[in-house]
């Protein structure tokens, strides 16, 4: 049972991306290829590399949350560093070409420059898993090749199409972490270790109510960006974890959000079966065989 899978966003709701993983092992279901935007390009990299849920959930839950990001120093133009993020990937990609890894895989970013969708699979993993996760604003882009990276969540919150570009006689199985346009907003978090009396008056500065409205700003128009793409990119299966109550920098119980993909991913099992039956498989031949002969 084959499938290729297409990792979203979402920043600290990413952790229920190894849940689905989790159920898609147990059921049977062979991840081929991979694509994945922000939080999705990370652990969708990591799949790549270690083609196992429980080693991408074990590498996942090791990661102390405080120190992934950081006060912004000579980074670049953003109001966090991503520093700890760096080094964390690169303890487990290191070098690590696209060409390298056992399962092809993609990462999904946007061009400042050209100011376009760039899907990066060649060259090093590291250098466009950090273009993918540079939120603008918040974290600093990424300079790379010819490009200046952010992240790819701007214009595809959930790459179906690049998944689909990897293997198109395979179902894209897709997983949204954004939530819904009515879902109710979450207080904002400070994602670096400060005391509580200075954070309470942090809270009340200019600069911090100015963040959250930029951060409530991101995430309406990557809703919304979803909820498109979603529409016109049409994956064979879509599962969406209920992690709504979740804020793009919340330091999460990580088996807890993983618990939640897994959830839905059962539902949702009946679908993936659909998918990959003779049945769906005829019809993907004939779309494709119609497709050509345009």
């Amino acid at each position: 049972m084959d499938i290729s899978l297409a990792l979203g966003g979402g920043g600290a709701r990413g952790a229920a991306h190894l849940g689905v993983l989790r159920v898609l092992e147990q059921e049977g279901f062979r991840i081929r290829a991979i694509a994945g935007t922000s939080i999705g390009a990370i652990i969708g990299a990591l799949y790549a590399r270690y083609r196992s849920a429980a080693e991408v959930a074990r590498v996942i839950q090791s990661v102390d949350q405080s120190k992934l990001y950081g006060w912004p120093l000579s980074e670049g133009p953003g109001l966090l560093g991503v520093r700890g993020v760096h080094d964390f990937l690169r303890q487990h990609l290191g070098e690590l070409t696209f060409a390298e890894l056992p399962i092809p895989c993609a990462a999904v970013a946007v061009d400042l420059n050209s100011n376009r969708e760039i899907v990066l699979q060649q060259g090093r993993v590291i250098d466009a898993v950090m273009g993918s996760i540079a939120v603008p604003g918040l974290f600093p882009p990424k300079s790379y090749n010819e490009y200046l990276l952010i992240d790819g969540g701007t214009l595809d919150p959930v790459p179906v199409r690049p998944a689909r570009a990897l293997a198109p006689d395979l179902p894209v199985v897709a997983v949204s972490l954004m939530a819904p346009l009515d879902a109710p907003k979450t207080p904002l978090s400070l994602p670096i270790p400060v005391p509580e009396p200075i954070a309470q008056q942090i809270a009340r500065l200019s600069i911090t109510q100015a963040v959250r409205i930029f951060v409530d700003a991101i995430d309406i128009g990557q809703r919304q960006m979803t909820e498109l793409r979603l529409q016109l990119d049409r994956p064979e299966v879509l599962i969406r974890p209920e992690v709504a109550d979740i804020n793009l920098l919340d330091r999460v119980d990580i088996p807890e959000i993983a618990r939640r993909g897994e959830v839905e991913a059962l539902k949702n099992l009946p679908s993936l079966r659909r998918a990959v039956s003779w049945r769906a498989r005829l019809f993907r031949a004939v779309q494709q065989a119609i497709g050509l002969g345009a």
